[in-house]
């Protein structure tokens, strides 16, 4: 990573369409062995329009590598306990290879008491603890989406990992712990030394400055500066967020936890805000869906 002195953009589209290329044969040849396409549902309570968008997306991507898609829709007045008895029905339902119960989720259901209801087997974001416990040991589990995808988009650039310096800003159970868990492994991309950093760290960016590989999922947009980064640093960044632009038709823009065009100066490599982290997370949930429905 040090020694890099061309940027460059590492880009979630072009990886996430190589990538859906093999799916799409391998889904395929599993309709030809066994009779039926993988199959992947999606629940979404309520109406919150990024988490609609981000749903539909992922019924788009099935469509496009030739998987079955289902999306139910449940009003945001559900209780808990029906949204668990339709939990428990998609677990029996033997036509259905896996399936997500997209989140946020209402304030009044309990989104632990959801993960838990849903069946490892079929737990295709990968959040049930089963699955957590056997990533942290290394066993074969499906992995959350967001870190597999980051995984598969360094393995696409050929990003060297090996006894590199990692510093991942942010410890949510969705990305910032998982990453840190993945990196550390003894495996491509792995090996890393990894520092796992939060809103508590003190002078953080004295940490982020040592990272050779920087992973931010802080949830603020455009937190990182140039000034946090080490030159020749590899970034990702995995935030996105709206910001009102009144130059913009829609009167928005899209930014990421990193302020991208100063730090495209800084660092060797970086993901773009679009385009980066989002198509390997739908990607990765298509990988999961197709060893679900192999298992």
């Amino acid at each position: 990573m040090t020694g890099v002195t061309t940027h460059q953009l590492l880009d979630g589209k072009r990886c996430s369409e190589a990538l859906k290329k093999d799916i799409a044969k391998a889904a395929a040849d599993e309709k030809a062995a066994r009779g039926k396409a993988p199959h992947l549902a999606a629940v979404l309570v309520g109406d919150d329009g990024a988490s609609k968008t981000y749903v539909e997306a992922k019924v788009k991507a099935c469509e496009t590598v030739g998987f079955r898609s289902t999306l139910i829709r449940l009003p945001e007045t559900i209780t808990e306990e029906d949204l668990l008895h339709r939990i428990e029905g998609l677990n029996r339902d033997m036509d259905l290879d896996g399936f997500i119960v997209q989140l946020p989720l209402p304030s009044h259901i309990d989104p632990e008491r959801v993960t838990l209801a849903i069946d490892p087997r079929k737990d295709v974001d990968g959040f049930h603890p089963e699955n957590v416990g056997k990533m942290v040991l290394g066993l074969p589990c499906f992995l959350p989406a967001t870190p597999a995808g980051i995984c598969e988009l360094l393995k696409y650039y050929s990003i060297e990992t090996a006894g590199k310096h990692c510093v991942v800003v942010g410890r949510s159970n969705i990305v910032g712990t998982p990453m840190s868990v993945l990196l550390s492994r003894n495996a491509y991309p792995g090996n890393c030394t990894v520092t796992l950093a939060h809103s508590r760290t003190k002078d953080l960016p004295s940490i982020t400055r040592q990272a050779d590989l920087l992973v931010v999922a802080i949830g603020k947009p455009e937190f990182i500066t140039a000034d946090m980064v080490k030159p020749g640093a590899v970034v990702i960044d995995v935030g996105i967020h709206r910001i009102p632009d009144a130059s913009k038709k829609s009167g928005f823009r899209l930014v990421g936890d990193v302020r991208e065009e100063e730090v495209r100066a800084v660092c060797s490599s970086i993901t773009p805000v679009p385009g980066g982290v989002g198509p390997m997370t739908i990607t990765s949930l298509l990988l999961n869906t197709l060893k679900a429905a192999r298992n």
